[in-house]
């Protein structure tokens, strides 16, 4: 028996992208400040924030849904606490998924991923005012803060909402666009609601 074995080699990833050697706190603070770049874009939308998001990661979102699910949990009557959490993270994920499905199904060219990444991180504002509500419950009663609250949680659904369609909108076919924005609007609306019962 004869013959040549050819071997298919794989050029060297070069040092500048080999992160496996790297410090650990190196990788957390590259991470922390991708995290941030795409908040920059959800905080104040651009034309070029469809494409930092198609680079998608999830652990933004995870921060994000782990934030509003513990200021939610932390306002909750103590026996509640663990229930509320589970709900928060589960409407959150749960609720991303479908969207994300509808919009797939309606021919939308974003991945799965992709588009849990927009809509987690387009979260942000409602977890903003999680916060602000949360330390407001300590400092003002009655129905001036539910006047206040119901504000804030407005806000933060009518900028996670527009937020967010400016991302899916590009992404979904014109005559179904309205099919598409329609679930995203019942997603922020539900977590807002969430809030709001609080």
């Amino acid at each position: 028996m004869s013959g040549q074995m050819q071997s298919n080699t794989i050029a060297p990833v070069p040092a500048s992208q080999n992160t496996l050697d790297e410090p650990v706190h190196t990788t957390i603070l590259r991470d922390l400040k991708i995290i941030g770049i795409k908040l920059g874009h959800v905080i104040l939308p651009r034309g070029k924030g469809v494409q930092a998001l198609k680079d998608w990661d999830l652990w933004g979102p995870l921060l994000l849904c782990l934030t509003l699910a513990i200021m939610l949990s932390q306002g909750a009557p103590e026996e509640q606490s663990a229930l509320v959490f589970a709900i928060v993270f589960v409407v959150v994920w749960v609720g991303a998924a479908i969207v994300t499905i509808n919009a797939q199904l309606l021919g939308g060219t974003i991945s799965f991923f992709q588009s849990v990444c927009v809509l987690g991180y387009c979260i942000f504002p409602l977890t903003l005012a999680s916060i602000v509500t949360f330390i407001l419950s300590h400092a003002i009663h009655g129905i001036t803060f539910t006047f206040i609250k119901g504000g804030v949680v407005l806000g933060g659904f009518v900028w996670s909402t527009l937020s967010s369609i400016g991302f899916i909108r590009g992404l979904v076919p014109p005559a179904r666009r309205a099919l598409a924005v329609y679930p995203v609007l019942l997603f922020y609306l539900i977590i807002s609601f969430v809030i709001l019962a609080e």
